[in-house]
């Protein structure tokens, strides 16, 4: 897995002729996350704050998994998305 490959999904999703189910969006979010910066090591957001709350939760989900592995799940996602949503 390439950093290039990485870079061009993360171009490609925005792309998509359909816009991702939010638990796509999550997912991706949370493997992008764990690819460029590794573990969560943020503060939970608070409860006012329900969408950072997800947010953070799709990131944590993918503790302990490698930026390469996290990067490598993340290009199949997107190709996944591509093929359904294209």
């Amino acid at each position: 897995m390439s950093q290039a490959a990485f870079d061009k999904a993360a171009a490609e999703v925005k792309n998509l002729k359909q816009k991702p189910s939010d638990d796509e969006l999550l997912k991706l979010y949370g493997l992008f996350k764990q690819g460029t910066v590794g573990d969560n090591e943020t503060a939970k957001p608070g409860l006012f704050d329900p969408k950072g709350r997800y947010k953070w939760d799709a990131w944590t989900n993918n503790k302990g998994k490698s930026k390469e592995n996290a990067q490598s799940e993340y290009v199949a996602l997107v190709e996944e998305l591509k093929a359904k949503l294209s």
